[in-house]
């Protein structure tokens, strides 16, 4: 019976242990989580959502402070068009995570970062362009393109020296999105790396719609490697979304992936970014607790633990300070429906705004508790302390959990690890 550790993946020159760690943001997939698959031969992610508040929290920068000082005469207006990131302290930003990340990389493995298209901070081509750029300028191993089908992105970036030699991935959740994007970049000579296949059972955004779940990702999978084996593109496949287990990453390397993606087991690991408590609430999570909801104000469907404190807060706006989400035209799904509320409780000193959440400032704050549909077994691959509290996991032994479990087997660690 074979398991992960009898596959590879070959990215280039690079070959890999076939387990890649997924970009969760705001900085949940932290430098540590992303460091600790490239040491141990695989692949991490860090992430550029929010990247301005990451270096903040991080590096000791000032970006939130000073763009909230430029725009604070707009707070109380509708209209937040006016409200730009300066492009020098996007790159800044950027740049100094991923110097700080990549000075520190050790082993064979490699380390990425994910761009959400859906960030869209007012001036869509224009930071994601900065974010890429200055992530490429830092030495990043490669990009992963995710939220959004980024029909334009490689365009942005193919002026980049490094644009043939990093590696570029894609995530798409349908054959219709790959070959759209194959589509429009095929001007551009160059072809994604590799493809992530992102099913309906992941965490945070979905690429389908509320009918998610007459969608399977093994159907899914298996189309997209019977197309580019049509179009003879030798393009790696690497599923994702429900890989729990060792066994079930292995039944999808058998079957022709290059490799799998997986988060939701790294949530509770000691070097995701989130805060202790709530790695406890992840680990409590009951099925029953898991929802797929429309809160985000990006337009996709997004899965969450429902008793998330941010569902259904009603706090003012935050677009001067954070705005990541503004739309070309300065709009935002939540900045419509809390003045929408307002307008309707002129009286009330504070409002409850149910059909949207202030995403920016709540996954900021960690409120907004993103994760994937298994999440409720996570209680399962730990111990149950003295306290009651679950015992948190090193991302080494989740990873190596992956790598040489067999017969759907989960590794509990030692109690000594508590």
């Amino acid at each position: 019976m074979k398991c992960v550790d009898d596959f590879r993946l070959q990215l280039g020159k690079h070959e890999l242990v076939p387990i890649m760690i997924g970009g969760m943001g705001v900085d949940i997939s932290t430098a540590d989580l992303a460091l600790e698959a490239a040491r141990l031969g695989g692949v991490g992610h860090i992430s550029d959502a929010m990247i301005n508040t990451v270096a903040d929290r991080r590096y000791d920068t000032k970006h939130v402070k000073e763009k909230l000082a430029l725009y604070k005469f707009n707070v109380l207006n509708e209209d937040k068009s006016p409200v730009k990131f300066n492009l020098g302290r996007l790159e800044e930003a950027t740049r100094l995570h991923v110097e700080a990340t990549m000075a520190r990389k050790s082993g064979s493995g490699l380390v990425l970062i994910n761009c959400m298209e859906k960030l869209t901070m007012n001036a869509p081509k224009e930071t994601l362009k900065v974010r890429m750029s200055a992530a490429l300028d830092a030495g990043i191993d490669g990009i992963t393109l995710a939220a959004g089908l980024h029909l334009g992105s490689f365009a942005l970036i193919e002026d980049h020296p490094r644009f043939r030699d990093a590696k570029l991935g894609i995530i798409v959740s349908s054959v219709r999105a790959l070959q759209l994007f194959l589509k429009k970049n095929s001007r551009t000579g160059r072809l994604p790396d590799y493809v992530v296949v992102e099913g309906p059972l992941a965490g945070g955004h979905l690429g389908f719609g509320m009918d998610w779940a007459q969608y399977d990702l093994a159907t899914i999978v298996a189309e997209v490697i019977q197309y580019l084996k049509n179009e003879h593109l030798d393009i790696p496949v690497i599923p994702a979304g429900g890989i729990f287990t060792g066994s079930d990453a292995t039944g999808f390397l058998e079957n022709g992936a290059a490799a799998v993606q997986v988060a939701t087991r790294f949530t509770v690991s000691e070097e995701c970014g989130l805060p202790a408590d709530v790695k406890q609430e992840y680990f409590k999570a009951s099925e029953e607790d898991i929802e797929v909801n429309q809160v985000s104000p990006t337009g996709y469907p997004m899965r969450m633990i429902k008793k998330s404190p941010g569902i259904g807060s009603g706090i003012r706006p935050n677009c001067e300070a954070y705005g990541y989400l503004l739309d070309a035209n300065g709009k935002c799904a939540y900045v419509t429906s809390y003045n929408r509320e307002v307008a309707a409780h002129p009286e009330a000193r504070k409002v409850s705004v149910v059909d949207k959440t202030c995403l920016c400032t709540h996954m900021r704050n960690f409120d907004i508790w993103t994760c994937g549909q298994l999440t409720w077994r996570l209680k399962d691959t730990t111990r149950r302390l003295g306290d009651g509290s679950y015992q948190v996991l090193s991302a080494e032994h989740i990873f190596k959990d992956y790598q040489f479990s067999k017969d759907q087997s989960v590794a509990l660690p030692d109690i000594a690890e508590a």
